[in-house]
């Protein structure tokens, strides 16, 4: 295994040389390359999600890839290098499991990991319970971090009562919403349902994740009846496919 990584540490050091590398590989950046590497993460994702092990070997060596790139523009500017990185994460690692790698009792892991991270966040000048939430972040997930986070310290509705009537509060706001007004108000119905979803027990992710699937898959459906005129349907007519889509998958649901 450590010959495999030398290798491709060896090869990015090629790669960036600067009189003999890639042209596109030594002009490149930490911001440059950022969108690559969250690209490359999703991926990951998508392979799983498809259960395609063949196809997820691959897609976790483009990943690697990513922060061997980042690690060796790091040495070339006196940084770090990826014994570093790597060594970074295993002391964090082994911090964070005082029951594997301490003392602490197993049953206490949970509390441990909270205040564990808090302390790092703490050491690293946190002045805010909602510190560390990475602004990167897709926008859904920072939603319900930042939510999450705020709960911690008791910033949360009781039940699903509060946040139903705030969805409801915030479509109405977003009717009532001005020109100037109407990204804001968008922004708080979208923030609100992310909490609905949230108080119920589920990860808005996953949830819109499964919408997007549902719908996709349905689409293709009428597209399929259709037989390659659905552009030429009126709304109703596709809309009555869309019901007979939905009917059929209820059909093979029962």
């Amino acid at each position: 295994m450590s010959e495999q990584l030398n290798r491709l540490l060896a090869i990015m050091a090629r790669l960036r040389d600067p009189e003999t590398g890639c042209e596109w590989d030594r002009a490149q950046t930490f911001a440059s390359i950022a969108p690559y590497t969250i690209e490359e993460a999703y991926e990951v994702a998508d392979a799983i999600a498809r259960a395609d092990l063949a196809e997820l070997r691959e897609e976790l060596g483009d990943l690697l890839l990513q922060v061997v790139f980042h690690a060796r523009m790091a040495e070339e500017a006196g940084h770090f290098a990826f014994a570093d990185v790597a060594a970074a994460i295993s002391d964090k690692m082994e911090v964070r499991h005082p029951h594997i790698f301490g003392t602490a009792p197993a049953e206490d892991r949970a509390t441990c990991w909270e205040a564990i991270k808090a302390a790092e966040r703490s050491a690293k000048g946190a002045t805010s319970g909602l510190d560390g939430v990475a602004r990167a972040l897709p926008a859904l997930l920072r939603a319900e971090k930042l939510q999450k986070r705020a709960a911690r310290h008791g910033f949360d509705w009781p039940d699903t009562r509060g946040p139903a009537d705030k969805v409801a509060e915030e479509i109405q706001e977003l009717e009532e919403a001005t020109a100037d007004t109407k990204l804001e108000e968008a922004g708080d119905l979208l923030f609100a349902a992310v909490n609905l979803v949230r108080a119920h027990g589920i990860a808005a992710e996953d949830a819109l994740r499964a919408a997007n699937d549902k719908f996709e898959r349905r689409y293709r459906a009428m597209e399929t009846l259709a037989n390659g005129d659905f552009d030429r349907l009126t709304l109703d007519q596709q809309e009555a496919l869309w019901l007979r889509v939905k009917a059929a998958e209820a059909g093979k649901a029962t």
